[in-house]
């Protein structure tokens, strides 16, 4: 390879690497938009702690267990090189057939390991504890998420089985829901949600902040999914950087519509949330679908969040921002969806396909269950009454997000 093909290539995953960074002010946008005013420092806290806890836990552990190869030396390996796995040419090596630099590939990878976590922070924001969910975040980090994500992009049983994931709708995204189910099952819901009255709404402080953080991701999925072609490839690249953005146009399409027929009214967060589902959706056969076949994908992803959300109300799992509805549904979806559109589609793939989705599963469910139900039995997971009721920001972190007004929230 040229030295100029070599550079446009790591140039090309550096800027995609950007690209999922900015997807963390996204999701911490779309999450304090979609809860009350009085739990924004705790959410945004959260948020940030992913990020940190995603590269320092992936730098030490996760990258060895996700890439073992030649350098493997153990569950908790490398401290003399941070974990990474250092190649003989050092910093410059070249990496995944020489197309860019061994540090590149670290850092993109680094960018994705912290996304699991924060699905679960939506997901049981405004009652989970900080440190439970800090330690939480750490374990599933740093050991479960890599370890699933050894067994396709690794190397693993599952590549050997001939499952495809793309970007991740299951290695990413169903990780994380999968986690974020036990959470919300083992947290119970917020005080209101459910009533014998019925199911209670708490309305979200901030929509236009919601609103925001979409696009944020929208933008960042650019990066998530185009990153993956790992290369500048021009035909690769531009196919799935068209399928990704046509997927959150048919995933928003679909929930408007389907939310219109089904609660006669023009819900924003379901459209949001279906913009997102779409986006899930296709991440896992992204450089493999037609045009239309994305917007089936993404469309067919957008209804599935408006009835996951009300399946999810009528189970009574409290699910603030729809996180289980976007990235786990959806997640599933996207992967089965493989083996039904696109270059791949055949019954054999679909089997594969759905073997994978049930192997990561029953994984996650009982890796998940593990470390949450040790932090329950010992520091706990939920707050108290009193501290869930005055907000997380005053007992957590003794601050307000908005100390000059009072917005009049429960």
């Amino acid at each position: 390879m040229n030295e100029a093909l070599f550079t446009t290539n790591n140039l090309w995953m550096m800027i995609c690497i950007a690209l999922v960074f900015i997807m963390h002010l996204g999701f911490s946008l779309l999450e304090i938009g979609l809860t009350r005013s009085k739990n924004t420092i705790n959410i945004l806290f959260k948020n940030v702690m992913v990020i940190i806890i995603g590269l320092l836990s992936y730098t030490f552990i996760g990258f060895s267990l996700m890439y073992p190869g030649e350098y493997f030396s153990g569950m908790f390996a490398g401290f003399a090189g941070f974990g990474v796995n250092i190649p003989e040419n050092g910093l410059t090596a070249e990496y995944y057939n020489g197309q860019y630099t061994y540090w590149t590939e670290f850092l993109f990878q680094a960018m994705f390991a912290a996304t699991a976590a924060t699905i679960v922070s939506g997901a049981v924001a405004e009652r989970m504890k900080l440190s439970a969910f800090i330690i939480f975040s750490i374990v599933y980090v740093g050991v479960v998420y890599p370890l699933v994500g050894m067994w396709k992009w690794g190397g693993g049983f599952l590549e050997a089985l001939g499952f495809y994931d793309f970007a991740g709708s299951t290695i990413v995204h169903s990780v994380g829901g999968w986690a974020a189910v036990v959470a919300v099952w083992l947290l119970g819901a917020r005080i209101g949600k459910f009533t014998k009255k019925g199911i209670g709404v708490i309305p979200g402080h901030n929509v236009p902040l919601a609103t925001a953080g979409v696009f944020l991701l929208w933008f960042g999925w650019f990066g998530f999914n185009g990153g993956s072609v790992l290369s500048a490839n021009p035909g690769a690249t531009s196919l799935t950087l068209v399928t990704t953005c046509l997927a959150a146009a048919g995933g928003g399409l679909g929930a408007a519509i389907i939310g219109l027929i089904k609660y006669k009214e023009n819900d924003l967060s379901m459209l949001l949330n279906g913009i997102l589902g779409g986006l899930v959706g296709v991440t896992a056969g992204a450089d493999v679908m037609s045009v239309t076949d994305a917007i089936c994908v993404g469309f067919i992803a957008g209804g599935i969040v408006v009835f996951a959300i009300s399946l999810f109300d009528k189970l009574k799992l409290d699910d603030p921002v729809g996180a289980i509805s976007v990235h786990l549904c959806c997640g599933i979806w996207g992967t089965l969806a493989v083996g039904i559109f696109g270059e791949l589609a055949s019954l054999s793939q679909f089997f594969n396909q759905l073997l994978g989705v049930g192997c990561v599963a029953v994984f996650c469910l009982i890796t998940s269950f593990i470390i949450l139900i040790l932090l329950k039995k010992t520091i706990g997971l939920r707050v108290s009454r009193a501290e869930e009721v005055d907000g997380l920001d005053a007992h957590e972190h003794g601050m307000s997000a908005y100390p000059y007004f009072r917005i009049n929230d429960i």
